[in-house]
């Protein structure tokens, strides 16, 4: 059985108050995050949806899926959505050694720079896992690290994708930072539940912006 938390509490953020879980504003500004792509039979459905709804993303992207998908990577770029690191291969921090974990995510930055002419310096870590002394180098190297406010859970193929859906719309307020996966894993649940986020949230007057 999986354990996570969809909405991240107070005592959590204050905690790891190093790492950016919400971006706070009065203008009910919220921010989608997609992890795992960038992934053809997901991303190019993902990329359509958010023009519907003229809403800017984050992808936090896979260094080994840019590289077997550069055209998408770039289509991602093109519609002027933010861009960040998540490791070469989808480490687990927890479970590799430090000097290797970064190693891992500097390959993966290393493709982003020749992509796109540039360094990302987002970053989340796969499963949200990361040790201190990871965090601390990452952090000396001018990353930002991204976790999130509200988790979709779409990746979780025991629950319903109107409960993916409720997960978010029930936590969402403005500022929040919202995790989905552009992945085959989470598709069923993303194609179900993100059309839906993005109408309902339109609706509430909620503005889609991307990280800087």
């Amino acid at each position: 059985m999986s354990f996570y938390w969809i909405k991240t509490n107070a005592f959590i953020k204050r905690i790891f108050s190093k790492y950016c879980w919400d971006i706070p504003n009065n203008e009910k500004k919220i921010y989608l995050t997609f992890d795992d792509g960038p992934t053809p039979e997901v991303t190019n459905w993902v990329l359509d949806e958010l023009k519907k709804y003229e809403a800017k993303a984050t992808f936090f992207c896979i260094g080994k899926n840019i590289n077997s998908n550069p055209e998408l990577f770039s289509k991602i770029k093109s519609e002027n959505h933010s861009i960040g690191n998540h490791t070469f291969n989808h480490l687990n921090g927890w479970k590799s050694d430090t000097k290797d974990y970064v190693k891992n995510i500097e390959d993966c930055a290393e493709i982003l720079k020749a992509k796109k002419n540039t360094t990302p310096l987002l970053f989340r870590p796969p499963y949200g896992k990361i040790k201190k002394g990871q965090s601390r180098i990452l952090r000396n190297l001018g990353y930002k690290i991204i976790m999130w406010d509200v988790l979709s859970a779409d990746f979780d193929q025991n629950i319903t994708p109107q409960k993916c859906l409720e997960n978010v719309v029930k936590n969402v307020k403005s500022g929040s930072v919202i995790v989905f996966h552009d992945s085959k894993k989470a598709a069923q649940n993303l194609k179900f539940a993100l059309p839906r986020t993005l109408h309902y949230l339109k609706e509430k007057g909620f503005v889609f912006e991307s990280i800087q």
